[in-house]
């Protein structure tokens, strides 16, 4: 139960903050292109891997410091990260093929299922 708090409280962190950068980024560049969530995912990427480092060879950081960090915070900051996180973890194994289907499925299948969602949507 401890764990799960720690995740919710995370997350609402990192919503915030997602909230926060994009709206500022966005505002700052104005609307005609997804400034604000391009900045969080790209951010997000950036302290993911920073973070992950440091929980590797720094820190030592047990499941519920990790679940806080990683699901809770980065999670709800931006899952682009875990999406990222986990291909490099691919590439690094020299998982190049996994890699790379991982990312061709994600965008491509992701943007079908979009529009198929839409689809659906619109039916209604």
């Amino acid at each position: 139960m401890q764990k799960l708090l720690l995740i919710a409280v995370a997350g609402g962190l990192g919503a915030l903050s997602r909230y926060s950068l994009a709206g500022f980024v966005q505002k700052a560049f104005g609307s005609g292109f997804p400034y604000g969530t391009m900045t969080v995912n790209i951010t997000g990427c950036l302290i993911a891997g920073f973070l992950w480092a440091l929980a590797e060879n720094r820190l030592n950081l047990g499941g519920e410091a990790r679940a806080f960090v990683f699901v809770g915070f980065m999670g709800a900051f931006t899952t682009f990260s875990t999406f990222i996180l986990e291909t490099g973890e691919l590439m690094r194994n020299g998982e190049w093929m996994l890699a790379g289907v991982n990312m061709a499925v994600q965008n491509l299948v992701g943007v079908v299922m979009f529009f198929a969602g839409l689809a659906a949507g619109y039916a209604l």
